[in-house]
């Protein structure tokens, strides 16, 4: 059986992956959520120098903490990007690594460069007017859909999103990956492709082509961006899948 540590996207904690790991658990498996500085029910531990370098030291923090071995390291959207960092530097506790509906990150890369310089530089407009100057607020759904797929989130799923949801500190999407973004070369990579996702790969942007070759495995999940809530028995079958 495997050990999961599930790492939740922008603006999420570990109370997002609460369905998905306890069907994990029901498969036999660990499932350990966790929680980013600065978010959920970290949100007050957040700083203006809250950063990238942070969730990475999080992450590594925690599996080491747990003396966890044999690690399924699983990033959702954001999470990719410190997922990527902390996976370069975990050697031997780490077994796999999972990008849901997310990809890892080349050195020098952040998270604005993932979209237009004018999207970007509205993220730094609510940022300053809304969040202090360095947190970013979630957006409205409007907006959210115009760039990730909403689909199988429901009513009730949008409104626990929106009352669960904290702001992200925007020193996260700012700082750029430094050092290794290449975990040891035996440890097995995997994609979780949801529907928006699943889209690009298929539509062979040049980006991407290197997911679509070995080492790399791919498993489609049939929703929306956020498929832990959407989808959350289904993502854990498929999780179960792909450790078996």
């Amino acid at each position: 059986m495997a050990t999961f540590v599930l790492v939740p996207g922008a603006w999420l904690g570990a109370w997002a992956w609460q369905d998905t790991a306890q069907a994990l658990a029901g498969h036999g498996h660990t499932a350990l959520p966790l929680t980013l500085t600065g978010l959920g029910e970290y949100a007050g531990r957040g700083t203006p120098a809250t950063n990238l370098e942070t969730h990475i030291a999080d992450i590594i923090d925690f599996v080491q903490r747990g003396d966890l071995h044999d690690v399924t390291l699983v990033a959702h959207s954001y999470a990719g990007a410190p997922v990527t960092g902390a996976a370069a530097q975990l050697d031997a506790r780490l077994k796999r690594v999972v990008y849901v509906d997310s990809a890892p990150f080349a050195t020098g890369m952040c998270m604005l460069d993932l979209m237009p310089p004018e999207a970007a530089d509205q993220l730094r407009q609510q940022v300053a007017a809304d969040g202090e100057g360095w947190r970013l607020p979630m957006p409205p759904f409007a907006v959210l859909g115009m760039s990730s797929s909403l689909d199988g989130l429901d009513q009730n799923k949008r409104e626990l999103l929106r009352a669960r949801a904290t702001a992200q500190p925007f020193g996260t999407y700012e700082q750029r990956l430094a050092g290794p973004a290449e975990p040891r070369h035996d440890v097995d990579r995997v994609l979780v492709t949801c529907n928006d996702f699943r889209e690009l790969l298929n539509a062979g942007v040049p980006a991407l082509a290197s997911l679509h070759q070995p080492p790399w495995r791919r498993f489609d999940l049939h929703t929306g961006h956020w498929p832990m809530l959407s989808a959350p028995a289904e993502l854990a079958g498929v999780l179960d899948l792909a450790v078996s």
